[in-house]
């Protein structure tokens, strides 16, 4: 009985000793050189990405019909809410099925959406970033081929349509002193929930 006071006392002394927690630099010592950012007006536009969507891509030659191949898409937000990543399928008739992975992000301090693409048809990788701050109705990108002629380039317009049922993405060449050139069309529409089974 004389003991059990002494047993309290020790871990109480050792806590005393140790003195106040430490501060939250020295929890996160990157934070002072990579400062955490919240996600912004641009993430919340992307939360009406998030689903599982029915894929129409159309590629428009500058000779010749248009050519469409059906696919899905899969997307949602990652990191915390930070970045959406989309994973698309691609089926073309009579040939073998491709994929694409893409991740795009919003930077609140500049307004500015970032994306990177790759895909199984080829081995370079794709990045985007907005030219202009954020209209909070679409999103808006160019990119350039690095070592590629100055002044060649692309750019895509993303929007939200029908009220969220559908997301629409062009993909457009730009040369210089001639007009942008629809290239490329993504027209993703919403998949319906699977129906619910009686009890379900």
């Amino acid at each position: 009985m004389p003991r059990r006071p002494l047993v309290v006392a020790v871990p109480l002394a050792a806590a005393l000793l140790a003195g106040p927690a430490p501060s939250q630099d020295k929890k996160d010592p990157q934070a002072k050189f990579e400062p955490k950012s919240q996600p912004g007006a641009g993430q919340k536009y992307l939360e009406a990405f998030v689903g599982r969507w029915e894929v129409t891509k159309t590629f428009y030659p500058r000779q010749g019909d248009p050519v469409a191949v059906p696919g899905t898409c899969e997307q949602a937000l990652v990191q915390d809410g930070r970045f959406l990543e989309s994973r698309f399928t691609f089926r073309p008739a009579g040939g073998k099925p491709t994929t694409g992975q893409g991740l795009i992000g919003f930077e609140p301090e500049t307004g500015r959406f970032t994306s990177v693409w790759v895909d199984s048809r080829q081995t370079r990788m794709s990045f985007r970033r907005s030219e202009a701050p954020f209209d909070g109705k679409q999103i808006v990108m160019a990119g350039a081929d690095l070592g590629g002629p100055p002044g060649r380039g692309s750019k895509t317009v993303s929007r939200v349509e029908d009220g969220g049922e559908a997301i629409v993405h062009r993909q457009y060449a730009v040369e210089p002193g001639a007009a942008d050139r629809l290239v490329m069309e993504l027209r993703l529409t919403k998949k319906a929930p699977p129906a619910r089974g009686p009890g379900q």
